[in-house]
């Protein structure tokens, strides 16, 4: 397997290749893997987010790529999208955003620390750590997992494969069971819409919720 395609022998030529990765035949196996998803383990992560907010605790998001993209998009989701009039707002922070900073800890510790970092003089106890990796096994992910659990923080994972590290430092870890990178990333934005809108109907009520729509 190179890239989640797979190959049945060296004499694989360009035109068979690309056929394994026509729009059909992808699309139809993110369905086959949405199929498969773990529900009850997205339910718990609700369950989660919802007792933090509940508890007037934070949420910060981290990854790596694509999985950073996510982190910054769903804390908006998760932010900005559940404010509403006479409502609480939802502390939630992606670690991603400040570039400034990330490469400040990244040049003057390492990379593997720039999560950590940011989270070492704010995550407290009650709070939440979210951690994305379509592996599992990004440093810079495992060691903000560590520090938020040295912190006594709760910690969340979205990965991919098999879990990787991530799955044993985490509280809850929802694993997209796939050995395709792409798949498993979109599986990653489907997860954290399904979060968003659970979230947001527990946090503002369903009438609320219907009521204002969902923010783009």
């Amino acid at each position: 397997m190179a890239n989640g395609i797979v190959k049945s022998g060296p004499l694989l030529g360009i035109t068979q290749e690309k056929d394994l990765a026509t729009p059909n035949k992808y699309l139809r196996g993110v369905i086959d893997v949405l199929e498969q998803l773990p529900v009850t383990a997205i339910d718990e992560v609700v369950d989660r987010l919802f007792q933090a907010y509940r508890q007037e605790c934070a949420v910060y998001l981290f990854g790596n790529g694509g999985s950073a993209a996510l982190a910054s998009h769903a804390a908006c989701d998760l932010g900005k999208g559940t404010i509403s009039s006479g409502k609480r707002p939802f502390r939630v922070v992606s670690l991603t955003d400040n570039v400034s900073l990330i490469t400040a800890w990244a040049n003057d510790t390492s990379y593997e620390n720039i999560f950590a970092a940011q989270l070492h003089p704010f995550i407290q106890a009650g709070d939440i750590a979210f951690a994305i990796s379509g592996s599992g096994n990004s440093p810079n992910v495992l060691n903000g997992l560590c520090a938020a659990r040295d912190a006594g923080a709760s910690t969340i994972g979205l990965t991919g494969f098999h879990g990787g590290k991530m799955k044993a430092l985490c509280d809850v870890c929802i694993t997209v069971p796939s050995e395709n990178m792409q798949h498993i990333e979109d599986s990653h934005l489907c997860i954290m819409h399904a979060v968003f809108l659970a979230f947001r109907q527990c946090a503002l009520g369903p009438r609320v919720a219907k009521a204002q729509g969902v923010p783009a």
